[in-house]
């Protein structure tokens, strides 16, 4: 008689294997549809400053127009920026940005900690007290209309719903947002960077949490557009404890993130993301 351990063990690896499917079909469809590009040349942050434009200062008026409508900031110098590009059209869709500590002023402070600075709750964590070449800010993630809006969606840069992931192959699975975050993580990891903050929707960790991703709160509820929530996210956990149908589509992202670097180093460290997402934990 096999043990309730081996048992147990039959069980899940029957499961596991039922979702293989959906695994196929959730990378298939997203190589099939979109393509993540980091954005190194003064081309591609031209793009992305473009869509910031018709984003944040067209369709939602955070932002006053520009005449050469590009949307950026004294803080783009020292950020990692990263596209979404559909491959049907070929059009950039989408955008990011992680905003690094500059290393020749480790004490300047990221926007987050400017706007939250009497909301931080520094008995979870201190950002000054951290290694500052170790931590980021992830801010501007914008979408195109046209790809974003749905009912009710007008007034925001992207969005998520829990319909979204009722299906994992669900048309409306959202892949754009879900792309932009884990190629954001990836290039962050690859810069060396473990700990990012973002201000965040309050809905946004509930609905990152069915990856597997963890976003801790870190403070009170702040106004900036809205009523946003100081947020933290560990790159190395977030490797190690993302669901295991998730994983071949964020080896597709990190290939893709990494093939769009220049430096070689960044192939290198790829191989050990691969390493962390085959052995991490699956939840």
């Amino acid at each position: 008689m096999k043990s309730p351990h081996r048992l147990c063990v039959a069980k899940r690896s029957h499961r596991v294997s039922d979702l293989f499917p959906e695994i196929l079909k959730l990378r298939s469809t997203f190589k099939q549809y979109f393509e993540i590009v980091p954005a190194l040349s003064d081309a591609l942050k031209d793009e992305v400053f473009r869509i910031r434009h018709q984003v944040y200062c067209e369709d939602l008026a955070f932002e006053p127009r520009r005449l050469d409508k590009r949307e950026s900031d004294e803080f783009d110098v020292q950020s990692l920026h990263l596209l979404i590009r559909s491959v049907r059209t070929h059009q950039f869709i989408g955008c990011t940005r992680i905003i690094r500590v500059r290393p020749d002023d480790p004490q300047q402070l990221l926007p987050f900690e400017r706007s939250c600075a009497e909301t931080i709750d520094r008995s979870i964590v201190d950002p000054a007290r951290l290694t500052r070449s170790s931590i980021a800010e992830v801010s501007r993630l914008a979408v195109i209309s046209p790809y974003r809006r749905r009912k009710g969606e007008s007034k925001t840069a992207l969005s998520m719903s829990d319909s979204d992931f009722v299906m994992i192959v669900h048309p409306r699975f959202p892949f754009i947002p879900v792309a932009l975050y884990l190629g954001t993580v990836e290039l962050a990891r690859l810069h060396g960077i473990e700990t990012l903050f973002v201000l965040t929707e309050p809905r946004l960790a509930s609905h990152f949490k069915r990856l597997g991703v963890e976003i801790q709160t870190i403070g009170a509820t702040v106004e900036h557009r809205g009523r946003r929530i100081p947020s933290m996210m560990s790159t190395s956990a977030i490797l190690k404890n993302l669901r295991m149908i998730f994983r071949p589509l964020y080896r597709t992202i990190a290939k893709e993130v990494a093939a769009g670097l220049t430096d070689t180093s960044a192939r290198v460290t790829l191989e050990r993301s691969d390493s962390v997402l085959q052995t991490g934990v699956t939840k």
